[in-house]
């Protein structure tokens, strides 16, 4: 119950921090996909940890292994699973917390829920779990490039902390956000981040921040009425993601604060096509893409897991303190950038292939 994410492009995720390894099983693929080890690796490359001094120092190559359901570079239309072995876990920088609940982190919750935890770099509720999202992610950007010519996703921190990038979201692009460590392509911010980042750090803390998405080239008519609606599902993606405590498409809460005639999209004719003038909705009305660029912001609370001394409780509900150990992420949001991207992807791909679906008996006359 709740590895499984999507309809008709599904995927489940297994493994846990320090176990064997993590991976994930991609069921509703369609056939004759070409993909390879490379496509997925590029992704998990840009996710996987010791990328700089800003992120975890664990030492993972994360190279990825298909199991199964691709045959001479070409999907099966049965089930992919995929596979990452975990070389440099080291799970006895986590016994005291066998005994411990570390503050604002899964243990408590976990062990409150289940009976048991695997106290062992926090198991399935660490990061490390995304490996499995990021890796189908590949599969269905993959997809969606074929279904969509224009289809792009671009994703890049907006802000950690205080300090606030200026972007221009309707033409930045991923090389803007690869080219520094921060994945900001607002230059002057990146190194102002990636000094407070390293400041923070070597204080033993930890800072949050905000990831925008873009998506460019989807066209009007995906989503659902309702319950699966585009931005509800979009919403439920992001804040499956570790550590995220807020989502926010279009104009967000800002629109708390303008009036109908301020926030209303006016529509017109461009190029032949019902377009709108301005997009508050952020590409989405009624849940349901308007053909306009989809945009959405994902707040990140600061790490859980810091090394400066914290009060709480032991197993045996008794108060005590603890130091956490082990290797940690002083920010997320650098690594989460290819996180935030792969979770939408397996979001529009799933909508895609259900409008296909939805579209078959008009093509059938």
């Amino acid at each position: 119950m709740g590895n499984t994410f999507g309809q008709l492009f599904r995927v489940t995720t297994f493994g846990e921090s320090h176990g064997g390894g993590i991976g994930v099983v991609i069921d509703g693929c369609p056939p004759k996909i070409e993909i390879s080890e490379a496509d997925i690796q590029r992704e998990l490359d840009r996710r996987r940890p010791g990328q700089s001094k800003l992120t975890t120092q664990r030492k993972e190559e994360d190279r990825c292994e298909i199991l199964s359901g691709v045959f001479e570079g070409k999907t099966l239309g049965t089930p992919i699973a995929i596979l990452v072995r975990n070389k440099d876990a080291r799970p006895k920088d986590y016994v005291e917390i066998a005994g411990k609940f570390r503050p604002s982190h899964a243990d408590f919750s976990y062990e409150a829920k289940y009976g048991i935890r695997n106290w062992q770099g926090g198991g399935r509720a660490s990061a490390r779990e995304t490996i499995g999202r990021v890796a189908a992610g590949a599969v269905a950007k993959k997809i969606l490039s074929i279904l969509y010519s224009n289809f792009e996703i671009v994703a890049y921190v907006a802000q950690i902390h205080e300090i606030i990038a200026k972007i221009n979201r309707s033409s930045v692009k991923m090389k803007d956000a690869e080219k520094n460590a921060v994945r900001c392509p607002d230059v002057a911010a990146a190194k102002r981040m990636e000094s407070l980042i390293g400041q923070i750090r070597d204080e033993g803390d930890s800072v949050g921040g905000v990831i925008e998405c873009v998506v460019r080239g989807i066209p009007a008519g995906l989503g659902e009425p309702v319950f699966d609606k585009l931005e509800a599902d979009l919403a439920k993606a992001m804040l499956s993601l570790p550590a995220t405590k807020g989502f926010a498409i279009g104009s967000g809460f800002a629109a708390t604060h303008l009036r109908g005639s301020e926030h209303n999209d006016p529509f017109e004719m461009r190029e032949g096509k019902i377009r709108t003038a301005t997009n508050n909705s952020g590409g989405v009305q009624g849940g349901i893409s308007n053909g306009e660029e989809i945009y959405f912001r994902v707040a990140f609370k600061p790490t859980a897991t810091i090394a400066r001394e914290q009060k709480t409780v032991n197993i045996s509900r008794e108060p005590t303190k603890l130091s956490a150990r082990g290797r940690h992420d002083p920010c997320v949001l650098p690594r989460a950038v290819p996180i935030v991207e792969a979770m939408t992807a397996l979001v529009l791909c799933d909508h895609a292939l259900r409008q296909q679906a939805t579209d078959l008996p008009a093509a059938l006359g």
